[in-house]
């Protein structure tokens, strides 16, 4: 039986959404990321913005919060991350509407065995600091913050940004 909760919120120009889910495991497994992370930069203008700067920062902001809250900290996937950035990249071309469509199928594709997964996600832009409003939203936000708290030791990340410079957030956080 999967469960299914979907929330969303809206805060001034920053739009966020989460939704969560819980089924059986089998043989947990994963592949955690890589130290390195590869640079995906887009031209914006005459200005460009380090999409993987923007996930190392989400992920460094949400694990300093869980760690400050005595909670562990949670280990980055790069299945999960590359589910999370197709997500964004789908809602920031127009693809999929801003939300969680197609959040149960994204897990699967992980290929990762589950207990129970949650997802954020969020839009903004004209910030100097996008990902920290993002990660601020999440924070002011019942339905995120529980994500953010879950009982989930994996988490991915995706970031893409549109020509106008909005910038779309996913993280994925798996059990």
């Amino acid at each position: 039986m999967i469960r299914t909760t979907i929330s969303s919120v809206a805060l001034g120009t920053i739009l966020l959404s989460s939704a969560s889910m819980a089924t059986p495991a089998t043989n947990p497994t994963f592949t955690p990321i890589s130290s390195h992370i590869s640079s995906h930069t887009v031209q914006i203008a005459q200005s460009s913005i380090n999409t993987a700067a923007l996930e190392q920062s989400v992920f460094n902001q949400i694990n300093n919060y869980r760690v400050s809250k005595g909670l562990a900290g949670l280990t980055r996937n790069s299945a999960i991350d590359n589910q999370a950035r197709n997500h964004s990249q789908n809602m920031a071309n127009g693809t999929v509407a801003f939300g969680h469509t197609g959040f149960s199928e994204r897990v699967r594709a992980t290929g990762i065995s589950f207990r129970t997964a949650g997802e954020n996600v969020a839009y903004n832009g004209g910030y100097s600091d996008p990902a920290k409003k993002a990660v601020q939203g999440w924070l002011n936000s019942p339905g995120h913050l529980n994500n953010i708290r879950g009982n989930y030791n994996l988490t991915g990340i995706g970031v893409a940004v549109t020509s106008t410079g909005r910038v779309y957030f996913t993280q994925i956080f798996i059990r």
